[in-house]
């Protein structure tokens, strides 16, 4: 474990701040933790060093493409491989109701197209038997989707990257068009970020198809989340949505590749459109904020 190297996005706060303490706990000699601000991720970096961890620093902005080039080359130059990486980094729009093209784009290129940029100049590293966890939500299952087109393309056992590309752009310009459709979607709340996490977890699959040396990619929804994102209200605190991210990156069976999981560390059929209660409803969380207000 003290030779193993991890990568964890966006880890200066929230669940990914949680991952690095956790993988630090169990021993990983080399924890990244990332930061597009250079000042917060120092101050993370101290919280963990009195807490007598000792992760690394990396100032990392995953929607730049020279900054994560920057990074893969830090790595080679440093490591002789990366073990595990965790793609955490993530937005949503600050107005959950409300989608603009603008937010959209912004969710985007955080949510999805950072993962393609990571997949391009840092997927090379990987070691063999590495494992890559794609931090998702229930928000990302195919239940989020009602449009049967892109129901059966994104689940279709032969999928590829212009499959998904071409619903991320069928969105996004859907949005500027002001031709969104209601009845294509379970909910319109959340939308860029539903958006978002679906085509992780299309991706997710095609990555699993794709990679070589015995390398397991697998995406995750790791539950309701108290974090800056949902306004600090939620079911699980940090360090419990840091459980089951952990539980793929070091404990399951190698041979569990491409495939969804909950919270709960059990695997959920992703492409399963008749399944119950996996989509992400927004009046759970609404009521949570109004909870707080309350409080």
């Amino acid at each position: 474990m003290a030779d193993k190297v991890a990568v964890v996005t966006g880890s200066n706060k929230g669940i990914g701040f949680g991952i690095v303490r956790a993988l630090c706990k169990r021993g990983i000699g080399n924890v990244y933790l990332t930061a597009r601000n250079v000042q917060r991720g120092k101050e993370a970096i101290a919280i963990l060093s009195k807490e007598g961890y000792k992760p690394l620093f990396y100032q990392l902005d995953v929607t730049d493409e020279q900054s994560v080039k920057s990074f893969a080359e830090h790595l080679k130059q440093n490591h002789a491989g990366l073990d595990i990486l965790i793609n955490n980094a993530a937005i949503a729009t600050a107005n959950f109701t409300e989608t603009t093209y603008e937010d959209s784009v912004q969710v985007l290129n955080a949510n999805y197209y950072s993962i393609l940029t990571i997949q391009k100049y840092i997927f090379p590293l990987l070691k063999n038997n590495a494992r890559v966890v794609n931090i998702s939500s229930n928000c990302g299952h195919i239940t989020n989707l009602k449009n049967t087109y892109w129901i059966n393309r994104l689940t279709k056992d032969d999928i590829n990257q212009e499959d998904i590309d071409a619903f991320v752009v069928w969105f996004l310009n859907s949005v500027k068009d002001g031709t969104l459709k209601e009845e294509d979607f379970q909910e319109m709340p959340l939308l860029a970020y539903r958006i978002s996490k679906i085509a992780v977890c299309a991706l997710t699959r095609l990555q699993q198809k794709e990679v070589e040396r015995d390398i397991s990619v697998n995406s995750l929804h790791p539950g309701f989340v108290k974090t800056d994102m949902v306004k600090t209200v939620g079911d699980l605190t940090i360090d419990e949505a840091s459980d089951a991210p952990v539980y793929l990156a070091l404990d399951i069976d190698q041979s569990v590749k491409g495939k969804y999981f909950w919270f709960d560390k059990t695997e959920k059929d992703w492409a399963d459109t008749n399944a119950q209660n996996l989509y992400c409803p927004y009046a759970l969380l609404e009521r949570y904020l109004e909870e707080s207000k309350e409080n």
